[in-house]
């Protein structure tokens, strides 16, 4: 039995602009990157670095947040697949059983992170000229604000979600239960977006809309932790002079921002990979553990430390 007010979740992918469709999940990833070289910009003003090293630092934070998060899931949620299927890791298309365009189906945060550390290292040494700590310690400043809008992305596509529940926060993601495939078969409308609407609407599908179990958002439960995460970094580099010790944010960064991660995912979907083998924790909580190990060393160290 559902509660009432549980909401049906059934949105477009996109607005329509008649001749191209805007994806919601692209656009929240240009309102990140967009965002996040604002932030950016104001934080090389106040330190006196020179704005045009900010463009290279926005074209490889780009470049290692696709890639690595690609590669992250690639590699830690589904090699299973991806080992016999090696074309289909870098391109947006799926060869078998025919040929199918099909994106970008699987993003990992875990890999975003370890990629943009270790360009961070390259930017640190060849275009900036600073310990790799000091860009650490003020990127993950955009780097969480993204974080929230590629969470309210993964709603909007409802994907990255929950456990069922019985209570109010629950929410009943069509797209979720039915592929696309799916729901034009079950409704027998050769149209994706029409059949999803007349399951939710049409009085005739009520049936299929009732086995829609409502989960928890756990994309916006984890969105909801970022934001205060964010807060907390923000004000404390404008506001205190913990910036002046290195590490501390960044390391500050790790452990909130994973905590919040490891805690989520109590509630999520499991996403695959090597939970089965080890375990006690989902693939993502093991994941999040040694982010959250080497934040509290981070936090122990920069108490020693100050900026060059």
């Amino acid at each position: 039995m559902t509660h009432a007010l549980q909401l049906v979740w059934n949105p477009s992918h996109g607005i329509d602009l008649g001749f191209f469709t805007v994806r919601y999940y692209s656009l929240m990833f240009v309102i990140a990157f967009g965002l996040g070289w604002y932030i950016m910009k104001h934080i090389y003003e106040r330190e006196n670095i020179p704005i045009e090293k900010l463009d290279s630092l926005f074209i490889y934070t780009v470049f290692a947040t696709l890639i690595g998060a690609r590669l992250g899931h690639v590699f830690f949620y589904d090699w299973d697949y991806f080992k016999d299927h090696k074309l289909e890791i870098l391109l947006p298309f799926r060869f078998e059983p025919h040929f199918e365009f099909t994106g970008f189906a699987g993003l990992a945060s875990h890999g975003a992170a370890i990629a943009i550390i270790l360009v961070m290292y390259y930017y640190s040494k060849k275009i900036i000229h600073k310990p790799i700590l000091w860009i650490l310690d003020r990127i993950i400043i955009p780097v969480t604000c993204g974080g929230i809008f590629v969470r309210l992305g993964n709603f909007f596509n409802s994907e990255i979600v929950g456990h069922e529940t019985a209570s109010s926060l629950g929410i009943r993601f069509i797209q979720d239960k039915y592929t696309p495939g799916e729901a034009m078969r079950l409704t027998n409308i050769n149209n994706a977006t029409e059949a999803y609407k007349a399951i939710e609407s049409n009085p005739q599908f009520a049936p299929l809309l009732e086995n829609v179990i409502p989960k928890h958002p756990a994309q916006l439960y984890e969105a909801f932790g970022y934001i205060f995460v964010f807060l907390i970094l923000f004000f404390l580099y404008w506001k205190t002079n913990v910036r002046e010790k290195l590490g501390f944010l960044f390391g500050l960064f790790l452990v909130l921002l994973w905590t919040v991660r490891f805690v989520v995912e109590y509630v999520k979907e499991s996403q695959g990979g090597f939970e089965n083998e080890l375990g006690m924790f989902s693939t993502g909580q093991w994941l999040s553990i040694p982010f959250i190990i080497v934040g509290f060393i981070l936090l122990i160290r920069a108490k020693k430390q100050t900026t060059i």
